[in-house]
This record gives C-alpha cells, structure tokens and sequence, in this order.
C-alpha cells in the first residue's frame, strides 16, 4: 500500500470539467482499490467513485448515484496513476476531493492511505 497524491482540482464554472489526478511513487500502487471521496462544507464525506485492477487492461468500476453519467474513473498502470474526469459540474460538486487507497479493500472502504485532498469548487 502507498500513499497517494491528488492534484488537478481548481475553480471551474458550472457545466464545466475537471480532471483530478490520483498517483503514487511505485507500480505496486496499480494493484491496490483505489476510491475517490468528497466533502463538502457542513457536509459528511461520501463516496463518489472507486476503480479495481482485474489484470490486463480490465478495471471495474463502481460509481455513487449523484455523479453516475457525469463522472468516469480510470487508470493508467504505467503511470501508477488513477483519474477522476468530472463533466457537466455542478455547484453541489464543491468539495475538498480525496483518493484513497487499500489493498483488500471493498470499492466502498475501508481504505488504508489517504491523499491529503484537492480543492474543486464549481462557481459562476
């Protein structure tokens, strides 16, 4: 298991697109579940996405009901990097976004390794 680091967040405007980052310093990273939380202000964390390795070029992927259609998680092992594209934003997106990663893990948690979060805020 490695620590993880986002990067990619930043001020867009509403319908707009963002795509957040998620990598690691070693390849054992692309064998860990690697899920994608955010929190917004006042809110709780929740879930939004989480991407497994099945082998090959094989991922499967789970996605929380309010960004299904709009979000898409996807990895690049040669990279040890995992995306978050983000499209058609909303207000209701404005969240300090972080990627966690777990070996063992379910697509919903536990996770084991935190990044320390990406600022997206969706504004007009």
């Amino acid at each position: 298991q490695v620590q993880p680091v986002e990067s990619g967040g930043g001020l867009v405007q509403p319908g707009g697109s963002l795509r957040l980052s998620c990598a690691a310093s070693e390849s054992t990273f692309n064998r860990e579940t690697v899920g994608w939380f955010r929190q917004a202000p006042g809110k709780e964390r929740e879930f939004v996405a989480a991407i497994k390795w099945l082998g090959g070029l094989s991922n499967y992927a789970e996605y929380a009901d309010t960004v299904k259609g709009r979000f898409s998680i996807s990895r690049d092992n040669s990279k040890n990097t995992v995306y978050l594209q983000m499209n058609s934003l909303k207000p209701e997106d404005t969240a300090i976004y972080y990627c966690a990663a777990g070996v063992q893990t379910t697509m919903r948690g536990p996770y084991n390794f935190w990044g320390q979060g990406t600022q997206v805020t969706v504004s007009s």
